[in-house]
């Protein structure tokens, strides 16, 4: 499409002007960056297709502006008091009524039937491989992995004094979210106590996790982000520690992921351990 290939020149100019832009676009951590254009890089199906969505509809809406705008110009040129100084006293024209009713309903549908096939690609995997858990709390999240030997473990923020070389400030956890590459994992999305979010930019996931709801998706990364790590964060108002809540995902090959396991069943309680459930007890009550 032109429209496309002009935003693929001016992003091509914009780097030579702007070396910051051309960073963003070579970086490919998962993150935004200064002078970033677009969203942050689409890593999974899902993403994909949000962002091509994004650029069908921006087209679209950059015509209607140029009509209306043109219209406008039009009549303010051609209705002046100067060229018109006795104005037509017309109320209503069919004609016209039609076409702006009409139009935009079409416009609509033609909207309307990409988002809803988006929305429900984007919905559940009835096929998944894998399922893993994501509980909200504040402030911090909890994950769980009931095919895996239904262990848990919580992942909070790495403070700013605790930072070492490389890692980054208000998304680094001190645990990781670990997944495997070619994997369609099913993402299961709750809250223990107040309404959290959980997003991941480059995935296309924002999903509400809701106090004694669970809500579901699904994400697969493709085999050559093996060894990446990505981030996001609560996007959720959940109270003074909302934005010190990030995730961060590390993605592995199948088989490193497999030895993952077997070292995390080791090192993590497991959901249904009586320990793990009177430690949870505990922190609810403090």
């Amino acid at each position: 499409m032109a429209f496309l290939r002009f935003t693929g020149l001016f992003a091509a100019l914009l780097s030579v002007i702007v070396p910051g832009a051309a960073a963003a676009q070579q970086a490919g951590d998962g993150m935004g960056r200064n002078w970033q254009l677009g969203f942050q890089e689409a890593v999974t199906p899902t993403m994909a297709w949000i962002s091509d969505f994004h650029d069908v509809l921006l087209l679209i809406i950059t015509v209607i502006t140029l009509f209306v705008l043109g219209l406008l110009l039009y009549v303010m040129f051609r209705f002046s008091e100067k060229r018109n100084p006795v104005p037509s006293k017309t109320t209503h024209n069919t004609l016209v009524e039609v076409l702006w009713t009409v139009i935009p309903i079409i416009i609509l549908v033609g909207i309307a039937i990409p988002s809803f096939r988006l929305l429900y690609f984007a919905d559940r995997a009835e096929d998944a491989e894998m399922t893993i858990k994501a509980i909200g709390k504040q402030w911090y999240w909890s994950y769980e992995y009931p095919d895996h030997g239904n262990f848990t473990f919580d992942a909070i923020i790495v403070e700013d004094e605790d930072l070492e070389e490389g890692q980054i400030r208000l998304l680094q956890t001190d645990e990781a979210l670990v997944l495997p590459v070619d994997t369609k994992i099913r993402v299961l999305v709750t809250a223990g106590d107040v309404l959290h979010n959980f997003a991941l930019p480059s995935f296309g996931i924002k999903l509400d996790g809701v106090p004694g709801r669970i809500n579901e998706t699904w994400t697969m990364v493709p085999g050559k982000h093996a060894g990446r790590t990505f981030y996001g964060q609560c996007s959720e108002l959940c109270g003074v520690g909302h934005a010190y809540m990030p995730i961060m995902v590390k993605m592995l090959s199948k088989e490193d992921f497999a030895e993952w396991v077997k070292v995390a069943q080791e090192e993590y309680a497991r959901v249904d351990d009586p320990a793990t459930s009177v430690r949870v007890a505990d922190a609810a009550a403090e």
